[in-house]
């Protein structure tokens, strides 16, 4: 089992930063995954980044690519999603995920967090 509570979200203006954490409580952390995903208003949810809890390796959408970054803090149970350079097309409802094991690659994940909103003006 995994719980995610996210927060971080917000309005800021294009070109700005927002960094967006989610706290997680598992007791599996050495076969963790952790995701973000974004969905857009009419737009379906998709794949922002990854980061494997153990050893820190990570995945990015191309479309963040050099603009975001995930990391984790251990101490603090926490995922952060950095996030520089943002443009209105970031707009969204950003959720963290979590699921045990697998492959990174693979984008399925099978805990969820409440999603907090990003909000890029132009």
């Amino acid at each position: 089992q995994v719980q995610l509570v996210e927060s971080g979200g917000g309005l800021v203006q294009a070109g700005g930063s927002l960094r967006l954490s989610c706290a997680v409580s598992t007791r599996t952390f050495s076969s963790v995954i952790m995701g973000w995903f974004r969905q857009a208003p009419g737009k379906e949810r998709e794949f922002v980044a990854a980061i494997r809890w153990s050893g820190g390796s990570t995945l990015y959408a191309n479309s963040v690519k050099g603009r975001f970054t995930i990391s984790r803090d251990n101490a603090r149970t926490t995922v952060y999603l950095q996030m520089n350079s943002l443009k209105p097309e970031d707009t969204a409802v950003y959720y963290c995920a979590a699921k045990i094991g697998g492959n990174i690659v693979v984008i399925q994940y099978d805990y969820w967090g409440q999603g907090t909103q990003v909000t890029v003006s132009s």
